[in-house]
């Protein structure tokens, strides 16, 4: 199996990317026990299948240590030019509290170590206090340490707006901000989206299928109560359609994706996806992996075989546009981790 070509984007001038990410959160605890060899096993189904590229952390639990070992492998059995058919976007999400050049430094060389890479492709940083400026410091260090080679390109994770234009204006450049964005939650369309395409910066999202509550599943069944819901991004996204509009305003949701999909004859995940690749500035759409538990490889690649027309967006429109307003009742992006 092979994507077609509107499966890849030129993200940068030296990484072209797939626009689908395979999403790393789930090896890390709260989705089910992940076997590590089978885990290696199903990356290698994820880039044979043409998804090549891999969002991760510091804090996934192993998932920087799978990259490492995935690599070494790949290298292995198929050289050393596979490598370069692959990458792995890590993030830093340190305590806040003073940045020193050697915290920051002493930080990217454990990913390093751990992803067995000479240079980190992407560095997406994430900082849990606005109050404390320290992210200003961090990001400076982790500059120098890019101009120094160890680092390909900065990137941030739930960054809000003003303070996406604050490292701006200190002359710090960014390449992407990673948010979460679904036909849930829609927050990004307010300030952030119209702001990363002026400074060509790329969104990634996530939770754009609500940690799978956008699917076939869901569609007409009861409201599952907390212990029905096995995973962490279930309960995760079931608090925010909650807070978006409720189980009810959800089904009508489903319905009209499931509508839409059958007329494309692809899944409602699908639907939803397709829609938020589609919006101005989102450069991908993470897609958690649940490997060797739990693969989407088929469904996800049907996502580049179909478009939405102005019929399919105008239905969901006058869904989503019942909601409430997010963006007053949580803030920006990332507003939710900084309550």
């Amino acid at each position: 199996m092979s994507l077609s070509s509107s499966a890849y984007l030129a993200f940068t001038p030296d990484l072209t990317i797939c626009r689908i990410l395979n999403g790393m959160w789930q090896v890390s605890g709260g989705h089910g026990r992940i076997d590590p060899k089978a885990a290696i096993a199903s990356m290698f189904d994820y880039v044979d299948a043409g998804f090549t590229t891999w969002d991760l952390a510091d804090h996934y639990g192993p998932a920087e240590d799978f990259i490492g070992e995935f690599r070494r492998q790949l290298q292995a059995t198929r050289g050393v030019e596979s490598l370069s058919k692959i990458q792995a976007f890590t993030k830093w999400v340190p305590r806040p509290g003073k940045m020193t050049r050697q915290i920051v430094e002493d930080n990217i060389n454990i990913s390093l170590r751990r992803m067995d890479v000479p240079a980190l492709d992407l560095l997406q940083f994430h900082w849990w206090e606005y109050r404390d400026p320290g992210y200003l410091d961090a990001l400076k260090y982790m500059a120098e340490l890019q101009q120094e080679g160890k680092i390909k390109h900065l990137a941030l994770t739930n960054f809000d707006t003003e303070h996406l234009k604050i490292i701006l204006d200190h002359g710090i450049q960014i390449v992407s901000n990673q948010v979460q964005y679904s036909l849930v939650d829609r927050r990004p369309e307010v300030a952030m989206a119209a702001f990363c395409q002026q400074h060509n910066i790329k969104l990634f999202t996530y939770g754009t299928v609500c940690g799978g509550l956008l699917s076939e599943k869901y569609l007409g069944v009861q409201e599952p109560g907390r212990w029905e819901l096995n995973t962490a991004s279930q309960r995760k996204y079931h608090q925010m359609i909650d807070a978006w509009g409720g189980w009810s305003l959800f089904q009508e949701l489903l319905q009209t994706l499931h509508t839409i999909a059958q007329k494309h004859a692809v899944s409602i995940a699908n639907v939803a996806v397709r829609f938020i690749l589609d919006q101005p500035a989102v450069g991908g759409v993470i897609v958690g992996a649940r490997l060797g538990v739990s693969e989407h490889i088929a469904d996800n690649a049907r996502v580049f075989e179909f478009s939405l027309d102005e019929s399919d967006r105008a239905q969901l429109e006058a869904v989503t546009r019942q909601s409430r307003n997010l963006f007053q009742m949580i803030g920006d992006c990332g507003d939710e981790y900084r309550r």
